[in-house]
């Protein structure tokens, strides 16, 4: 047994160090280097950098203190902690702090890069910050924890003098984005903040405490705005304790024909001042949100809304709150089969953010419209062709026991 466990480790192992080689793979063959302290991480970039691009750092398992921000502007860069393990490898700045010595703790100028399995913090500006207005294309950031900036946790900038220089089909998935004293240090934060991106996926993410300690309220969790932003996705996704949830555009700064479907948006009633609603639509002209579910224990009003006159064609579809769905400034939008009268008993455990099912609630399973581009739920189980249930989950039946295994003798 000892052998067989040894065997799989290491299977898991060399697999795990294939995939990380070929995670920056370009056109051709990728440069690959493994550093260990500061001083070969700020080296390798900066050798990234005059080679090219197509070069993959692997990061060891350690704390790294910048004294200044990774500037990546050569395509198909790869930074990836070696072990998998996003809690071991922290790259940090100076503070989270107006004045901090290390504004982004990663600046991307360049298209192609990809960040795996790391920890960025302290930031006097943001965590990561990627130049659309140097049209740095297709970035990728998986299973990353991104906290404790003083601006936006994940900036894509956008030059608005030359608006049609943008990022394009960008990915986020399986991050943690947060605030570890459980609020923000000021009103001006966010969790993902990309003006006039196309193509976006964010997916799989939680957001928590990105809340405003006063003046204001916070931005939200996941903002998408300032034109020709257009056909983003945002699915999947937990965001708890957030002062804002989800939009798409802004006034006089919109979006596009996006998706905001499947995900769990909840807030607690936690004296938090400047808690607002949990999606938006302003000025996103044919957008669809469908299958969400945002429950609110605080005192705000409402739980979605779609507003501005040049919000039109819109579709709010399968939705579960236990609050209204608004609209406002004379939008537009199809509504129906929403349920906005949600209980808590609804749900396996809402103070924990846990918006699943916990049983077969009449008027929720089952109660759904087919639409199309829905297949699956919050948890990527997939949904019936019918008989969908409403909000982002999916009840799944535990079925009768499986019958006992004929092959084993019990000794």
């Amino acid at each position: 047994m000892k052998t067989a466990g040894f065997r799989f480790k290491s299977l898991t192992l060399f697999a795990r160090a294939a995939a990380l080689l070929l995670i920056g793979a370009a056109a051709h063959a990728a440069t690959t280097v493994e550093v260990s302290n500061v001083s070969q991480l700020a080296n390798a970039v900066s050798n990234a950098n005059n080679a090219g691009g197509n070069y993959t750092i692997l990061v060891n398992d350690g704390t790294y203190n910048l004294s200044d921000t990774l500037y990546v502007n050569a395509p198909n860069v790869t930074i990836a902690g070696k072990s998998g393990a996003r809690d071991k490898v922290i790259i940090q700045g100076t503070a989270m702090a107006e004045n901090a010595q290390v504004g982004n703790i990663i600046r991307v100028a360049a298209s192609g890069f990809k960040l795996d399995a790391v920890t960025l913090q302290k930031a006097g500006w943001h965590t990561i910050q990627i130049a659309g207005e140097t049209n740095a294309d297709g970035p990728v950031i998986t299973n990353c924890v991104l906290r404790d900036a003083y601006e936006q946790l994940f900036k894509v900038s956008q030059d608005l003098a030359n608006p049609n220089v943008i990022s394009d089909n960008g990915r986020i998935e399986n991050c943690l984005f947060e605030y570890s004293a459980g609020v923000g240090p000021e009103f001006y934060i966010g969790g993902v903040d990309a003006h006039g991106v196309k193509g976006w996926v964010i997916r799989n993410n939680t957001f928590k405490n990105i809340a405003s300690p006063n003046t204001s309220v916070a931005e939200f969790a996941i903002h998408i705005w300032d034109l020709p932003s257009a056909n983003n996705t945002v699915e999947r996704n937990t965001i708890i304790n957030c002062d804002r949830g989800i939009a798409f555009g802004l006034d006089g700064r919109g979006s596009s024909n996006g998706i905001i479907r499947n995900n769990f948006i909840y807030h607690a009633n936690n004296g938090a001042p400047f808690a607002d609603t949990g999606i938006a639509l302003m000025e996103s002209p044919g957008t669809q949100v469908y299958n969400n579910t945002v429950y609110f224990e605080n005192n705000f009003p409402w739980t979605i809304e779609y507003r501005f006159a040049k919000t039109t064609g819109a579709v709010i579809t399968n939705n579960l709150t236990n609050k209204p769905i608004v609209t406002r400034d004379s939008a537009t939008a199809t509504l129906s089969n929403n349920v906005v009268t949600a209980a808590k008993s609804y749900f396996k455990n809402v103070a924990t953010g846990d918006l699943h099912l916990a049983s077969a609630v009449s008027g929720v399973v089952d109660a759904g419209k087919a639409i199309s581009g829905l297949t699956d739920d919050i948890d990527g189980q997939a949904r019936p062709t019918s008989g969908i249930d409403i909000g982002a989950d999916e009840l799944v039946s535990a079925g009768p026991a499986p019958n006992p295994p004929t092959n084993v003798v019990v000794k």
